[in-house]
């Protein structure tokens, strides 16, 4: 693993972000991987390695439920490796890996090459998300107590969402049976077939096919359906809609148990983004109307969406260059993430530790996952932030093989600049790793 410290840190003179308790000034002592101690004038011995964060915001690592690492199999896409980089080098520390490589990951070798790869890469915590279906293939349950017993955290066959109701209720009883989240990604393909792009003005002027709202919307409302019938643990990956808005919040206020993801790209820019066939705002869902950006805005304001996620989806160069019609869906999140989510706390729309805490302990709630949280005996998976660093997107300097980005030239402000994971450094502006 690369790291700065092999001894004990004392991260001194920092904003402690805590969800759900106050913002104070304090200092956290790392000892052996754990948080030992978080109170103001701690001090330590004179071996131990300082990092001074006064001015700076010492958060809870960052998950993200949501990250495409493409291995095995699209490794010219992103490897383990290079994801895991991506990743911490955005404040995450822990990442959701999504079952979509060749081979799919819906059987215990799979899983367990992942997190081989990851133990060797040493940066991130990647836990990988199993298929819900054979193949992703639809028509089969995969061996989903194998799954979960090799260390799958949830079920999910995104990207290629599950259009047979029998088969995803079988699946929600099986989920359920063993503490898993399934994760939807909400897409009728008979309402959105051949689409490439949101169905609306915009699509009309560029003469593209369009996605209507109603292909999420429909899926969203069967999801709920079945996670109501059989008590399933249900999030809904990458809203896009108001409709799929409304829905959820409809279900949460019968006691539905379901949480929700928004992505900074589906929160800021709308389908004027597509501009010019810029490949580069091509993702799936796709980027919706205005009206839908407030929604979703709407959401996290009130708490019917807890999650933010990035659905990073790296892409060779060379793929994104083709035209819009056949170049791949996805964009490159990891990097970005941060600084998009305070632009939320700069219009007023979140304050900070709810910004922080839909970075952190929302979704560690979501998927029943240790961490989330900074406290005295706690793993020290710890994201230090300047929150005042002004900083152009660059998609040159990412670390993640994906450059696939429609945010490159913006300025954002907020910037990751250390990130621990398990007591160790992994990441730093400070230093060359």
């Amino acid at each position: 693993m690369a790291q700065l410290y092999t001894s004990d840190i004392l991260i001194q003179n920092g904003k402690v972000v805590r969800p759900g308790m106050s913002t104070t000034v304090a200092n956290i002592l790392i000892r052996s991987g754990t948080i030992s101690g978080i109170r103001r004038g701690l001090k330590t011995s004179a071996q131990c390695e300082v990092i001074d964060a006064k001015g700076k915001l010492v958060c809870p690592g960052f998950i993200d439920l949501h990250t495409h690492l493409r291995e095995p199999g699209f490794e010219y896409k992103e490897t383990i490796q290079t994801g895991s980089a991506a990743a911490v080098a955005g404040g995450f520390t822990s990442i959701c890996c999504m079952p979509n490589t060749n081979p799919v990951n819906d059987n215990k070798a799979v899983t367990e090459f992942i997190l081989e790869k990851s133990r060797l890469a040493g940066l991130a915590r990647v836990l990988p998300i199993g298929a819900i279906t054979a193949r992703l293939a639809g028509d089969e349950l995969a061996v989903i107590g194998e799954l979960a017993s090799s260390g799958c955290v949830a079920l999910s066959d995104d990207g290629h969402p599950v259009s047979g109701s029998l088969i995803m209720r079988r699946a929600m009883e099986y989920a359920k049976a063993l503490g898993l989240t399934i994760v939807d990604h909400c897409e009728d393909r008979e309402l959105s077939k051949h689409g490439v792009m949101h169905e609306g003005e915009v699509s009309t002027t560029l003469g593209l096919l369009g996605i209507p709202s109603a292909a999420e919307d429909v899926i969203v409302a069967r999801d709920i359906a079945l996670a109501e019938m059989t008590g399933c643990r249900l999030h809904l990956a990458h809203v896009s809609t108001s409709g799929a808005v409304r829905l959820v919040r409809e279900a949460k206020a019968r006691g539905v148990s379901i949480t929700a993801e928004a992505c900074p790209h589906h929160f800021i820019l709308t389908d004027e983004a597509v501009g010019d066939f810029d490949t580069h705002a091509k993702v799936n869902p796709p980027l919706r109307a205005e009206s839908d950006v407030q929604a979703i805005r709407a959401g996290l304001a009130d708490g019917t969406i807890e999650v933010i996620a990035t659905d990073h989806a790296p892409h060779a160069s060379e793929e994104k260059e083709q035209e819009f019609d056949r170049a791949p869906f996805g964009i490159s999140g990891l990097e970005t993430a941060l600084g998009l989510t305070l632009s939320l706390v700069e219009d007023g729309i979140l304050d900070l530790e709810s910004a922080i805490r839909a970075l952190t302990s929302n979704p560690a709630k979501a998927f029943g996952l240790d961490g989330g949280d900074l406290r005295e005996g706690g793993k020290a998976d710890i994201t230090i932030v300047d929150p005042n660093e002004e900083w152009e997107v660059d998609p040159s300097t990412f670390r993640s093989k994906g450059r696939n980005t429609p945010f490159a030239g913006r300025m954002l402000k907020g910037k990751v600049v250390t990130t621990i994971v398990g007591g160790k450094v992994v990441f730093s502006t400070n230093k060359d790793i």
